[in-house]
């Protein structure tokens, strides 16, 4: 067989095997129903970026569906103005936890709390600065302080570690006067 046989030969085999192997399809990050809903959120944050509300949604959104890194380019790629804003904080904050980046999330809690609390009587309180969302951070800081007093770096990684951080921030005493 002369070189030129053995090449187309080579070729032959090169192309069959590469046929037979199939294509790789894409593989869609989230479901079809959340990809809809998710769509038309997104065409509504593209046309109102200055709108914190439409970007705290997306963004809880791309949490909700284990996209957390969607979520942490979003807000950190958001004008000033929209990061600033506590609810989105919180979101942000959420985001960084499940990237496995508990110290940068317990800096955004702490922002948070630090955004709702007056300057002037120190109680909690503001725009965005409902009830639940306070005693969501509060708690939410706690367990990450936990988390990093005791060398969580990571909730996926370190599952055992993080219960027991879980349960150490929420314990709670009861005492009884007879």
């Amino acid at each position: 067989m002369n070189v030129r046989g053995f090449g187309a030969a080579a070729l032959l085999v090169a192309c069959t095997v590469w046929i037979a192997s199939g294509t790789q399809h894409e593989k869609p990050l989230m479901g079809p129903a959340a990809t809809l809903a998710i769509r038309g959120l997104e065409e509504m944050t593209a046309m109102s970026p200055r709108d914190p509300e439409f970007t705290r949604r997306l963004a809880q959104m791309y949490v909700d569906e284990r996209q957390p890194g969607l979520a942490l380019a979003l807000v950190e790629g958001a004008s000033a103005d929209v990061k600033d804003d506590v609810r989105v904080a919180h979101v942000y904050a959420r985001a960084l936890l499940d990237s496995g980046r508990n110290g940068d999330a317990l800096a955004a809690e702490r922002r948070v709390l630090a955004g709702c609390r007056s300057s002037v009587d120190g109680v909690f309180g503001g725009v965005g600065c409902d009830g639940a969302l306070v005693a969501c951070a509060v708690r939410r800081a706690s367990i990450l302080q936990e988390m990093i007093e005791l060398g969580v770096n990571d909730v996926q990684a370190q599952p055992e570690m993080s219960l027991v951080a879980y349960q150490n921030a929420t314990r709670q005493a009861h005492v009884s006067v007879q």
